[in-house]
């Protein structure tokens, strides 16, 4: 077998047989192309997930959590040992993580970094040693761990490279026993978890795992993938390309945009005389015609030219002129922030509170009710564990309390109270509700422990209700699904289908109210963005009307996917 040079493959005897080991830079090229893959591929994924409503899709987490890593091994030299790759990507990792599937991804790579610790070239028994100490890590995380996901394709992976190292000592015939047994591992996956088989689909982790060993395995053999730069569409079939090389030299600064609206029965003038003219002053031109406009995109030091010389063809509309200096130097400066290691501020006072949320609405709630600083995110937007990380630094306190409020971002900010050199407390806080009702019962005279457990007992004595909509079809616990479908979810689980937003709403406060302990006695309607005041005073009259003396509060919360978030909390 002849191996390419750039892979820098090392031999040596061992049993008697040739040893080929996998250099640091065979590992980095390896990483760099499981992540460009996976962006490629993300969306195969995300449409793997069964579960109805719009949500931070596991190939898109996974993703992200790779593409952080990647950003960190392209500046580190070729020589670098196995080890130390493997350090920096799984640093990378954890702090990128989103979402359970990425901080499951980056706890399999962390064992990596122990099983290959201070390594400057790997065999079979140290592949095999990395994925088992990863897949133990990845299973402790999970409080219940189920066979079906990615764990178990990551367990039967880390098993069969176990036992293929006693019998190769070849970790790239090695790792190509590993992707044929997590293939084999993601093909069962249906028949250990119902809910896959009845939707017809694998596991969307186990997906998004199986595309990463099998294209690190490319580039163990000298076949690193390549991924052409996306396109940006303009509209209507005008193409050109965004470059964000940020090394490239930027020839002309303004990047300008804009249509002509050609007036009825104007002399007839040729579009290509107006690009040949935008070619003179600048480059990256695209010019599109048709009946009625012309369509223009250029970059070049002159703006008011390109527009002065398309203002000779009709009026102009949409013109949007950007400084491209200026965002490349904004990028850089924020890239350099997020690649120092945050620092926490001096603490000011004993306790702080860090929130997960996304709508005006609720943030502003979140902030009257003494969080002192938001990260935006929720349902389709799983902020990192370095995002988690970084907003409980920048609280002045000694000890900081994080609320999730949602269950695909506990692992994250798990993570982040790790990684964190001052004391994170995570609140397993599953919804805003429940993150609603554990500031509430903040006792600032009170002590840690007493606080931790009674905002957590808050939360868990509060019924959360959340009414929004099918983004696929699916056939899912019972229910036959029809995209747009209005999803009425009752404490996380879904609870029925309606085709009107108004009577779902009702009828699943209704609910929450019989499924409380005790008496119910405040309930808290948050409507999104897409509801108007008006729809939002329907509901309010009628909750008001046929649910008796109990307080009901409608508050504008201003979030994206949920028509409303209710909570219904109990008497104590």
């Amino acid at each position: 077998m002849i191996f390419p040079a750039s892979c820098l493959l090392f031999s040596c005897f061992h049993k008697g047989m040739i040893c080929i080991l996998i250099s640091g830079k065979m590992l980095k090229e390896a990483i760099i192309s499981a992540s460009l893959a996976l962006t490629d591929m993300k969306k195969q994924v995300d449409e793997l997930n069964v579960y109805p409503v719009p949500d931070g899709d596991t190939g898109t987490n996974m993703s992200l959590t790779l593409t952080n890593a990647m950003n960190e091994l392209k500046s580190m030299d070729d020589n670098a040992g196995v080890g130390e790759v493997a350090a920096k990507a799984a640093s990378a990792m954890l702090r990128g993580a989103r979402g359970n599937s990425g901080v499951i991804t980056s706890l399999l790579f962390r064992g990596f970094s122990k099983g290959l610790k201070d390594k400057d070239k790997a065999g079979c028994e140290d592949m095999a040693a990395a994925l088992e100490i990863g897949v133990e890590s990845a299973y402790k995380a999970v409080m219940k761990p189920a066979e079906g996901p990615i764990l178990t394709v990551a367990r039967v992976s880390a098993e069969k490279a176990r036992e293929s190292s006693f019998v190769t000592n070849d970790p790239v015939a090695q790792w190509s026993d590993v992707c044929a047994a997590a293939k084999a591992a993601l093909a069962k996956t249906p028949e250990q978890l119902p809910i896959l088989k009845k939707a017809g689909v694998v596991d969307a982790g186990g997906k998004g795992l199986v595309i990463i060993f099998e294209e690190m395995l490319h580039a163990f053999r000298g076949e690193p993938r390549t991924v052409p730069s996306a396109p940006k569409v303009i509209s209507d079939g005008a193409v050109f390309t965004v470059e964000d090389d940020e090394n490239a030299e930027i020839t002309f600064g303004y990047c300008t945009e804009f249509i002509v609206n050609i007036p009825e029965g104007a002399p007839e003038k040729d579009p290509a005389e107006l690009r040949k003219y935008l070619e003179s002053i600048g480059d990256c031109v695209v010019v599109v015609d048709d009946e009625d406009i012309i369509k223009v995109h250029v970059h070049t030091d002159n703006p008011g030219l390109a527009m002065e010389k398309g203002l000779t063809y009709g009026a102009l509309s949409n013109m949007k002129v950007d400084n491209m200096r200026l965002q490349r130097e904004k990028k850089a400066a924020e890239a350099k922030k997020l690649s120092e290691k945050p620092v926490p501020v001096t603490p000011e006072k004993r306790f702080g509170f860090v929130s997960v949320a996304s709508g005006a609405g609720i943030e502003a709630m979140f902030k009257d009710l003494g969080v002192d600083c938001i990260v935006k995110g929720g349902q389709t937007m799983n902020p990192s564990a370095d995002d988690i990380l970084r907003a409980a630094y920048s609280v002045a306190a000694e000890i900081v309390f994080v609320l999730p409020n949602n269950k695909n971002i506990i692992m994250a900010a798990e993570t982040a109270m790790k990684l964190s050199e001052r004391t994170i407390c995570v609140l397993r806080t599953t919804s805003i509700p429940q993150g609603m009702s554990a500031m509430l019962s903040f006792d600032p005279d009170s002590d840690f422990d007493s606080n931790r457990m009674n905002m957590t007992l808050a939360a868990e004595r509060v019924q959360s209700g959340l009414v929004t909509f099918a983004a696929r079809d699916s056939s899912f616990s019972g229910h036959e699904i029809r995209t747009g479908d209005i999803l009425a979810l009752e404490n996380g689980r879904l609870s029925f289908i309606d085709r009107d937003i108004t009577r779902a709403a009702y009828k699943l406060t209704r609910k929450l109210m019989k499924n409380q302990k005790g008496a119910s006695s405040y309930i808290t309607v948050l409507y999104g963005e897409d509801i108007s005041e008006e729809k939002a005073m329907e509901l309010e009259k009628i909750l008001k009307n046929k649910l008796g003396g109990i307080d009901v509060n409608f508050i504008n919360g201003g979030q994206k996917v949920y028509y409303y978030i209710i909570s219904v909390e109990a008497e104590v």
